[in-house]
């Protein structure tokens, strides 16, 4: 298990000044400031940002290129073929895509990778099975910086490839960056780039395309508006910090999502048992994206493609169903992998610091999530393999010191294929340079880390005694919503605490009642959730703790009362 250190937020400010001028408690702007948010404009938005502070579609670097190249092909009735992705953000980036080309009037479909057959991006199959049925034009969502020879191969055979996507972009040995020969390259982290904030999805992308493109066809803004729960749900879906503009539209988009008009996300919605009215992203990130990452993992995405498109009320019904079984299929499957994984890790490679394991019975589209939890478990970068149909393939995810795709950069003579961001990458090799693989990482790890860079960092907002906490105080909080990636939920800490009674509850015996007394005598009730049994066999004799929480109104039979939700927690 990883170690972890405690460590309070010192970012500097004049809290009482934001507060002041924005209404809010000193405090609250403190947590603010942690989020990395500087100077009064900046707060204001955060705080108060709508869609009006979105940036313009036409700062996106070939954007102008990509709707003049796409206006002409329309307007000439030339067959436009959209390449998506399998998981979530792919999905709704092709979806997005898809109902914009047919609300101007485009001669397009669509085709999404095999995440088994194809692997990740647009192919060489694809781009051959295009051209035999007569494409025109092929525009990506969601991949395609990475397909140098692929968009080569489309050129020779007589199409126009036009690219969108966000991942990094490969640099020659000159540090030049490699471009696909494309009639417009749109990826807000190419270097030439003026786009703002350059760190969102796919999904974003794709939505920004579409804006661009409703205004040239003179259609409503009012249009493009109603499909913002798709950049949402894209943008949660592939954990992008919660900022800037992501933050607008994640805000903007859980609003609307409630009320969508797409029938499918509706039934999906409805079959997981949600409020679609207080949908958060929570429910985006662990409920409604895993069912449609889902379909790409087991079957195919276009299942979850098909549910989003349908007008059919039995098809959708059946496809809803389907997704939510998959998920289900999915999270077993995930369990018993996991742990296969972490036996792996504690019999064979316990010291090293960056873990490659080999699964050989692992579903390949499980590989990532498998990553994440040993991540999680290990506070180690993290890389597991799966067999693929002709080679080993793999997925990592890492830790903030430790820039996996630079990581693999060094060691892609020994790949096949990889790519990916600082935090997860993709990857192919063969079988036999594993270990190869694994020893290499490690040495270059050792060069470049220190054993501090493991030991995971918890971080504090404010250390606040819980007797300041009150009912208005917690409203305030609901201000900094949504929470996720980027805008964590806030982490409020007291010391020394009495533990005047601990009691497990719950049918599996997953929440600790407790109730805890501070040094001058203030009652606290407070909840941990986690494996009941364990919490108490670690607790043992202690009869005091220190507790990292979130505070919260908790309302039973009529009765109100402030809790603590305990986060995390050290015996004294």
């Amino acid at each position: 298990m990883s170690q972890t250190q405690w460590m309070v937020q010192t970012k500097k400010a004049d809290f009482h000044a934001i507060g002041e001028a924005y209404h809010i408690s000193p405090v609250t702007a403190r947590i603010i400031r942690n989020r990395d948010v500087v100077g009064m404009e900046q707060v204001y938005q955060y705080l108060h940002g709508t869609v009006k502070d979105l940036y313009d579609p036409m700062l996106l670097p070939d954007m102008g290129q990509a709707l003049k190249v796409l206006q002409q092909k329309i307007r000439e009735g030339k067959r436009i073929r959209i390449v998506g992705d399998y998981d979530i953000d792919g999905i709704c980036s092709t979806y997005l895509l898809v109902q914009a080309m047919k609300r101007v009037g485009a001669e397009a479909d669509y085709e999404i990778p095999d995440r088994i057959r194809d692997g990740y991006g647009i192919n060489e199959s694809i781009i051959q099975a295009a051209s035999r049925d007569g494409i025109d034009t092929i525009l990506t969502c969601d991949n395609g910086i990475a397909a140098i020879e692929q968009a080569e191969l489309a050129r020779e055979l007589g199409m126009t490839v036009i690219i969108t996507d966000h991942h990094d972009i490969r640099q020659d040995e000159q540090g030049k960056e490699l471009l696909p020969a494309a009639a417009a390259v749109v990826n807000p982290k190419r270097r030439d780039s003026v786009y703002p904030y350059p760190n969102i999805c796919g999904g974003m992308v794709s939505y920004k395309l579409v804006k661009a493109l409703y205004s040239i066809f003179g259609i409503p803004e009012e249009e493009w508006l109603e499909m913002m729960e798709f950049a949402a749900l894209a943008t949660v879906g592939d954990v992008m910090k919660l900022q800037d503009e992501n933050r607008i539209v994640v805000k903007e988009g859980l609003k609307r999502i409630g009320k969508t008009k797409n029938r499918g996300l509706m039934k999906l919605i409805e079959k997981n048992n949600l409020d679609p009215d207080h949908i958060t992203a929570y429910h985006i990130g662990f409920v409604i994206g895993p069912c449609l990452n889902a379909s790409g993992r087991l079957e195919t995405a276009k299942l979850a493609l098909s549910l989003l498109l349908s007008q059919n009320e039995q098809e959708i019904d059946t496809l809803a169903s389907k997704l939510k079984e998959l998920n289900d299929k999915r999270k077993d499957m995930t369990v018993k992998n996991v742990e296969a994984a972490a036996l792996l890790v504690e019999e064979r490679h316990a010291e090293d610091w960056v873990l490659v394991t080999y699964l050989p019975d692992c579903h390949e589209s499980l590989a990532g999530i498998v990553a994440g939890r040993l991540r999680e478990r290990y506070h180690k970068p993290s890389i597991v393999l799966t067999p693929g149909e002709t080679s080993v393939k793999g997925s990592g995810r890492s830790i903030e010191r430790y820039h996996m795709f630079e990581a693999l950069v060094k060691v892609q003579d020994l790949l096949l294929k990889f790519g990916g961001h600082p935090m997860a990458a993709g990857m192919s090799l063969e079988e036999k340079d594993i270990d190869e693989f694994r020893r290499r990482l490690n040495q270059d790890a050792h060069e470049a880390l220190t054993e501090e860079d493991f030991i995971e960092k918890i971080w504090i907002d404010v250390p606040m005694p819980f007797e300041y906490i009150n009912e208005d105080f917690i409203k305030q909080l609901s201000l900094l919503e949504p929470f996720g990636q980027g805008n964590e939920k806030p982490q409020f800490a007291q010391r020394h605490l009495r533990i005047s009674r601990a009691k497990v509850a719950g049918k599996n015996r997953n929440v600790v009642m407790l109730t805890l007394v501070t040094e001058s005598g203030c009652k606290v009730e407070a909840r941990w959730f986690g494996e009941g049994d364990r919490f108490m066999e670690e607790k043992g004799e202690s009869q005091y703790m220190d507790i990292m929480y979130y505070p919260e109104i908790n309302e039973y039979n009529g009765n109100r009362s402030i809790q603590a939700v305990v986060r995390q927690y050290r015996f004294l």
